[in-house]
C-alpha cells in the first residue's frame, strides 16, 4: 500500500527525518486517520506531506514494520508505526498543483483536507512522483 502521512515542518520536518534516520508516527487522533494508521504494513510506501506554509509533498519514507498499539495511549484505541526516510522528492509537489490536476479529484487530500493519514492509489503516487521529476510550472 502507498500513503500520505502529513506533518507541520516546525514540528517534525522531512528533513529531522533524514537527520534522525527513523522516528515513532505518533499522535494521530481523527478516527479515520487512526484506521488508515492501523492499516499500515512493513513496507508500504509513505509520501511526507509538509502542511502549515509549505503544502507540499517533500519526500519518500516507508513504514519499518506494521502499525501497532501505541504504547503511551492507555486507552488503547491509538495505533503508532515506526517509519525511515527514503529519500527527498526530486522538488516539492505542491497542493496548488495537485489541486489543479484533474487526475486528483477522488484523492483523499484533496476532498478530506484535514485528514492526516491517507491512502494513495499506485496512479495517484506514479501521478505525484511524475509532478516532482518537472520543472515548477
Amino acid at each position: 500500500m502507498n500513503w500520505l502521512f502529513k506533518e507541520e515542518p516546525t514540528h517534525y520536518s522531512f528533513d529531522s527525518l533524514i537527520r534522525d534516520t527513523k522516528t515513532i508516527w505518533s499522535g494521530v487522533k481523527n478516527p479515520l486517520a487512526q484506521k488508515h494508521l492501523r492499516s499500515v504494513r512493513k513496507g508500504d510506501r509513505i509520501f511526507y506531506y509538509h502542511t502549515g506554509d509549505e503544502k507540499a509533498v517533500v519526500g519518500i519514507a516507508k513504514a519499518l514494520g506494521d502499525a501497532y498499539p501505541d504504547p503511551a495511549d492507555r486507552t488503547g484505541k491509538q495505533s503508532v508505526v515506526d517509519v525511515a526516510p527514503v529519500k527527498k522528492m526530486a522538488r516539492p509537489v505542491t497542493l496548488k498543483e495537485i489541486k489543479g490536476d484533474r487526475a486528483f479529484e477522488d484523492f483523499p487530500l484533496v476532498r478530506i483536507s484535514r485528514l492526516s493519514v491517507m491512502p494513495v492509489t499506485d496512479a495517484e503516487w506514479n501521478r505525484i512522483e511524475s509532478l516532482s521529476l518537472r520543472p515548477k510550472a
